[in-house]
């Protein structure tokens, strides 16, 4: 899809591909969620940060990315980076040895005190967008987040299920400029997820002349209109 003059690439994996920066983008990867939940009493598989850094290492291989960005939410809370078992650790490490490597810190995570080798920022801008964790409404520069876990509901041969997407949303300036912004799907292997059309996630792109939820399906990138002003 073109955004902001940009070719990106959402995947089936839920990240984002940005071909020209050869960046991988990965939104709210939650580390260490089931460890969080099983010190207050809720036994989860402990498995969850080893799937999602090996669903990363899929997504470089395949796309051939040379950095990652991630935006927020790294970690479910400050002290999961501490709760890595050694195995886990070690393949974080690989991949920051082998890759640029940048943190974008979230809400679960704004003391984030450990890197792991990588840089630690709490928004960035490159090529003129704005990556951070969680949308600003009112915002008037091409921008890209996470925060939200979008989702959309669908009816697939008589059943009602829930994919992860994106939520991109096109707004028209005085200058008859467009400008676009896009929260990106959850990528950890234990997030949940809201609805793409609920409130808080169209307030968060406000104001907007058009908001669309989007995800791959065969190659394709399908749309589905969650909002548009009147003609």
């Amino acid at each position: 899809m073109e955004f902001a003059g940009e070719e990106l690439f959402l995947t089936k994996s839920n990240a984002l591909y940005w071909p020209r920066e050869l960046a991988l983008l990965v939104a709210d990867l939650h580390l260490e969620k089931g460890s969080f939940y099983a010190q207050h009493g809720q036994m989860l598989p402990p498995y969850d940060s080893r799937e999602t850094l090996e669903r990363i290492a899929d997504a470089v291989k395949q796309t051939g990315a040379r950095r990652v960005i991630t935006l927020g939410d790294n970690f479910h809370d400050d002290n999961g980076t501490h709760r890595l078992d050694p195995y886990a650790a070690g393949m974080l490490e690989s991949l920051t040895r082998a890759l640029e490597w940048v943190w974008i810190t979230g809400n679960h995570d704004e003391n984030m005190d450990r890197s792991f080798g990588a840089t630690l920022v709490e928004e960035l801008e490159l090529a003129g967008i704005i990556l951070r964790h969680e949308a600003k409404p009112g915002e008037t520069r091409p921008e890209l987040s996470g925060h939200y876990h979008p989702k959309m509901r669908l009816k697939v041969r008589d059943r009602h299920i829930a994919r992860p997407c994106g939520v991109l949303s096109r707004a028209e300036t005085p200058g008859a400029e467009v400008v676009e912004r896009m929260i990106l799907p959850a990528f950890g292997a234990y997030t949940g997820g809201m609805d793409a059309g609920d409130p808080a996630i169209l307030d968060a792109l406000s104001p907007a002349n058009q908001i669309d939820a989007v995800l791959p399906a065969k190659g394709k990138l399908v749309t589905f209109p969650l909002f548009r002003t009147a003609a």
